[in-house]
């Protein structure tokens, strides 16, 4: 697994845990950053994941917005919350970070998907995730 790869899951965790607790992404990554200096092995993944999550907390209300918009007939507060972790961070993918191409975004968000959530989760966030990518291009 890739270090990218192992970088998404924490910051899913971090996002996931933040909405389900309803604390602050800030407060999430402050508790994250303690255990990442304590688990030195483990600092490859935490730059990118703690890059992922400050840019969802930066640019929410317009990724929520785009969610809206692409996710048809899903508002986002009847989204599962792990599902509306992984759209939001595939969102900040496509749209706010040029180094990373579309298809890998969308790839390891539906991934996240069928790994955490179910299925239908998966082709849900292809779904969402491709209309976003294609209204961009």
């Amino acid at each position: 697994m890739s270090a990218r790869t192992k970088a998404r899951k924490r910051a899913l965790d971090l996002l996931y845990g933040a909405d389900l607790r309803s604390t602050t992404i800030a407060d999430a990554i402050a508790s994250e950053s303690e255990r990442a200096q304590a688990e030195p092995r483990r600092s490859s993944s935490w730059e990118y994941a703690r890059e992922i999550s400050v840019g969802v907390d930066e640019h929410r209300a317009e990724i929520d917005e785009l969610i809206e918009t692409y996710a048809l007939g899903w508002p986002i507060h009847r989204m599962p919350t792990i599902d509306r972790a992984i759209v939001r961070m595939g969102i900040w993918e496509l749209v706010f970070n040029p180094e990373v191409p579309d298809g890998v975004a969308i790839a390891e968000a539906v991934e996240l998907a069928r790994t955490y959530s179910t299925e239908d989760s998966a082709g849900f966030v292809n779904g969402v995730l491709g209309r976003i990518a294609e209204a961009q291009s």
